[in-house]
């Protein structure tokens, strides 16, 4: 499947919508929910990130907004921005949001490209996105994330991790079938820790595992 919780990966230099082809995106997120215990994963993601009232978080390739949306329920006085390079999943996160009753921001931005000055941002989160980008697009984007948190800004990350067992390693193959073996290699030998530190991030921890049905989601945790 392509990338869970934001719609658009850049592969060799063409972008690659949700599920692969635009005519699927309708069926983006009951395949995520199925698929990736999604529901699981994203309630950890946010109790991890422990979001305050008044702070201001970025969703970095949000997706349908399923994981913003959840964060702005969770603390509503939370000032919560959510970025894709798709505008037309970004239409879905809007109508998502507005079904909802939640107020929030969506922008269209490349993630080595975010349109925020520096210091922006308390929080950064990312759901189920990194494993879709090289490791020179990883370090790139990681590197943006670190330029618009402020100093002691936190960065917490859910995507695919080392695996726990054989049976998960097996499982995970069927991603990189799908989603490419360069773009996911880093992720499943739990090299993701060692990127984050060498984009600047320090206090750079793997927090919490799960199996799905699709190999072992890992989160991060880490701050600038």
């Amino acid at each position: 499947m392509t990338r869970p919780d934001s719609p658009l990966a850049e592969a060799g230099g063409r972008y690659i919508p949700a599920l692969g082809y635009r005519w699927l995106t309708p069926l983006y997120d009951p395949v995520v929910r199925w698929t990736t215990r999604e529901r699981a994963v994203k309630a950890a993601l946010i109790e991890q990130v422990r979001l305050q009232p008044g702070e201001r978080a970025l969703d970095l390739a949000c997706g349908s907004a399923t994981l913003t949306i959840a964060a702005k329920q969770k603390t509503p006085a939370a000032d919560i921005v959510g970025v894709d390079g798709d505008e037309g999943i970004l239409g879905q996160a809007r109508r998502k949001a507005g079904q909802a009753g939640v107020g929030l921001s969506f922008d269209r931005a490349l993630s080595h490209e975010l349109p925020y000055p520096d210091g922006a941002f308390d929080v950064v989160m990312s759901s189920l996105f990194f494993h879709h980008l090289t490791r020179t697009a990883k370090l790139a984007t990681l590197r943006e994330v670190h330029r618009v948190l402020k100093p002691g800004g936190r960065l917490h990350i859910a995507d695919w991790g080392g695996a726990s067992n054989p049976l998960m390693r097996a499982a995970f193959f069927l991603v990189q079938l799908l989603d490419g073996f360069e773009t996911t290699a880093d992720n499943v030998a739990g090299r993701m820790p060692a990127l984050i530190a060498e984009a600047g991030f320090v206090d750079v921890s793997e927090t919490w595992r799960l199996s799905t049905p699709l190999g072992t989601v890992s989160l991060y945790a880490a701050r600038t």
